[in-house]
């Protein structure tokens, strides 16, 4: 029997970024199905997190994501630019915001379209590794979005002729985010379970396999 897992994630997280990697395998290794489920960010979400928060947490925040992806091996740069326009006093979004709406529709789109966790990885890696500048210009975006099997204007097409379709998405995802019983990302639930963060994964895949989680044939 197929096992499958809610994926909730965020473009702005590093954490969602330095995870992609191991769940794209975990879903080619097992019989396991990935459900991609996208959210806004905190900042977005839950700007008054940025104002409640102990200082020292953005420090270790920035140490500690530098560190697991030394670890992984993988490439990492905060993104320029960030996927969200914030406040720099108060770490909170900002009203207008011209990136984030987008990128967020996008994953819904492509999970929609049986391509979820490919669009993230390659989307992810785009905004995350450093390795380009301006990630938002020219066809990076659309480059990426044809690695996962994808063509972007379709997605766009798609997003712009229902819009609000879109956006419910997103907002379903939300509620169930938080019914699962974490409000962070990278959450993975399975069965009301939730397994938050990247260095959770692990303890996901023993719950899986406690479960009957099976190698792909």
């Amino acid at each position: 029997m197929t096992l499958a897992i809610d994926l909730f994630w965020s473009f702005r997280s590093p954490y969602s970024y330095l995870a992609t990697p191991r769940l794209l395998e975990m879903e080619k290794r097992y019989d396991l199905t990935v459900n991609v489920r996208p959210v806004y960010p905190l900042a977005v979400r839950a700007g008054e997190f940025f104002r409640q928060v102990n200082p020292m947490w953005v420090s270790y925040f920035m140490r500690d994501t530098f560190r697991v992806a030394e670890m992984n091996g993988m490439p990492y740069r905060w993104p320029r630019p960030d996927p969200v326009v914030v406040d720099p006093k108060t770490l909170a979004a900002v009203p207008e915001q011209p990136y984030i709406f987008r990128l967020t529709r996008l994953g819904c789109a492509a999970a929609e379209a049986g391509r979820g966790l490919p669009f993230l990885y390659e989307a992810g890696h785009i905004i995350w590794s450093g390795e380009i500048d301006g990630w938002n210009e020219g066809d990076h975006l659309a480059k990426a979005a044809q690695r996962a099997g994808l063509d972007l204007g379709d997605l766009d097409r798609k997003i712009n002729a229902d819009p609000d379709k879109y956006d419910a998405i997103v907002q379903e995802n939300q509620k169930a985010h938080k019914e699962s019983g974490h409000w962070g990302v990278p959450t993975m639930a399975f069965q009301d379970e939730p397994f938050f963060g990247q260095d959770r994964i692990d303890v996901l895949l023993w719950r899986l396999k406690q479960n009957g989680l099976k190698p792909r044939a």
